[in-house]
């Protein structure tokens, strides 16, 4: 019996493996974002505010409630179009509710385009191929599998032969009402990122944008969404039958009206920042590796520059950070220069990729020894921060990404400071000089690090010590704290097959 099992799921595997190809001939039509913005009500708003000429208008978006109410505010009051490029959208409550704002839209008439990177769709065909059916939305999937869609173990065995191209992925996040105002930055779509999840949610970072930054952000999705890398959903995935709208999310139409920028955008007032600002993006060849990263011009050499140029200080917030040996030397030439720098992580006991956390780890003692500021996330994090909403009882975990270089530039966008960012998937940000935009990123970091996360120091052996940093009552750790000797071993052995370029 046991043999005969393992025959077939051979046989299932040398199928999957050897007949199955992506479509050669597929029908798309090419489309481009709204020409005249100024011709719908968003574009007029942002007209009326515009704070200066070549300036965009900027606002953080911290609190997870409020990231998707907006998102579903730009929904519900686009007049012709809504572009939305995500890594992942989740099957989770809050994907079920946004997704159904976009139908409300596309029923008023406005073209909805939807790109979606195919890493994990596993099992969602049904779901994209529905909301795909309305004849005002299109459904793209970026780099798909072609095959065995049904489950992520297929999908692989589907794609043996191919493992260079599905190894590149698509990890921007963007979202796009009229041509007018965007919103991008670290968060999916999902529960986790609006901090809806019971068990763990993220600490995260997105901007609503609006003014000369919106087009140049509407041009990397028309890039992606044209490239040939982009697939329709019904081209790769088999028919199925529709799935019904659950009448629950009916309750919720109203459901982005409580946001400050509902409010702001009915009054015709826009309460931003205005500032310089560009838009940083890889483009849709990174993925397919047609372009090597040292040839083509990518994020990470732009973010390379940028901690370069710095004077005083760089603060790094990424939730995977994995410098390198060129990382580490960049960092030494800047604190020999006189630069403090500020890094904040995830810890052990805090991040959702241990393997990735391990290729951090053995950085640690030489970036402490250099005497940049190293801090980690704890998993609780303390009272200090209504500005990321309350996290309850659940676990914390950083995914936002963002740097500061001498409080007067900053970044915000989807990369990580680690190896796969820089050279295996796309990523796209925003540069702002501001000073006030710099303050208000800062501040969030204080508001962590104040009762939210470990400092990491060296003893007098050169080992390194945690500190929870409250005052009065302080702990230390000499072993990554609240994790078990199990995890810790685990990680030490499984560390010889991460090599850093696959975390």
């Amino acid at each position: 019996m046991r043999k005969s099992w393992i025959g077939a799921v051979a046989s299932v595997a040398f199928i999957l493996a050897g007949c199955v190809g992506l479509p050669k001939h597929v029908d798309k039509h090419s489309s481009v974002s709204l020409l005249r913005p100024d011709t719908t009500v968003l574009g007029q708003i942002v007209e009326r505010n515009d704070g200066g000429r070549n300036l965009s208008g900027i606002r953080l978006l911290s609190s997870g409630d409020e990231a998707l109410a907006s998102l579903i505010a730009l929904a519900d009051r686009a007049q012709r179009t809504l572009d939305i490029q995500y890594y992942l959208i989740h099957q989770d409550d809050s994907s079920r509710l946004l997704l159904h704002h976009l139908r409300l839209a596309a029923e008023r008439g406005v073209r909805v385009r939807v790109l979606v990177d195919d890493l994990n769709t596993a099992g969602e065909d049904r779901r994209f191929m529905h909301l795909g059916e309305h004849a005002n939305i299109e459904v793209r999937v970026f780099n798909p599998f072609p095959g065995g869609r049904f489950a992520t173990w297929t999908r692989f065995l589907a794609s043996a032969s191919d493992i260079p191209r599905i190894n590149h992925r698509m990890h921007n996040k963007l979202f796009v009402a009229d041509n007018a105002i965007a919103i991008t930055g670290g968060r999916n779509i999902g529960d986790q990122y609006f901090t809806r999840d019971p068990h763990a949610n993220f600490i995260d970072l997105d901007v609503v944008a609006a003014g000369t930054i919106v087009p140049q952000l509407s041009a990397t999705f028309d890039e992606f969404w044209n490239s040939k890398y982009a697939y329709p959903i019904a081209s790769v995935a088999s028919p199925v039958q529709a799935e019904g709208v659950s009448t629950a999310l009916e309750e919720n139409a109203a459901a982005g009206d409580a946001s400050w920028l509902a409010h702001e955008l009915d009054a015709g007032d826009l309460q931003l920042t205005w500032v310089p600002a560009t838009v940083l993006a890889d483009g849709p060849a990174k993925i397919a590796s047609d372009v090597a990263p040292n040839v083509e011009v990518t994020i990470a050499n732009n973010i390379a520059a940028l901690m370069r140029s710095a004077q005083q200080e760089v603060i790094v917030i990424s939730p995977y950070f994995v410098p390198g040996d060129e990382g580490v030397a960049l960092m030494r030439d800047l604190v020999g220069r006189g630069v403090h720098i500020r890094i904040l992580t995830n810890s052990l006991a805090s991040t959702d990729s241990p393997l990735v956390h391990n290729g951090y780890s053995r950085y640690r003692v030489a970036l402490l020894k250099l005497g940049v500021e190293l801090s980690e996330v704890r998993p609780k994090l303390g009272q200090k921060r209504p500005r990321f909403h309350p996290f309850r009882s659940s676990n914390a975990s950083l995914h936002a990404k963002a740097l500061v270089i001498d409080q007067k530039t900053v970044f915000i966008g989807s990369m990580n400071m680690d190896a796969r960012s820089a050279r295996t998937n796309s990523e796209m940000g925003l540069v702002m000089r501001s000073t006030e935009i710099a303050r208000q990123v800062t501040s969030l970091l204080d508001d962590i690090s104040a009762d939210g996360s470990y400092r990491l120091q060296l003893d007098r052996n050169g080992r390194i010590v945690w500190s929870s940093g409250e005052l009065g009552a302080e702990q230390q750790w000499h072993t990554d704290p609240e994790t078990t000797r199990l995890q810790r071993f685990s990680l030490k052995i499984l560390a010889p097959f991460a090599p850093e370029e696959l975390l």
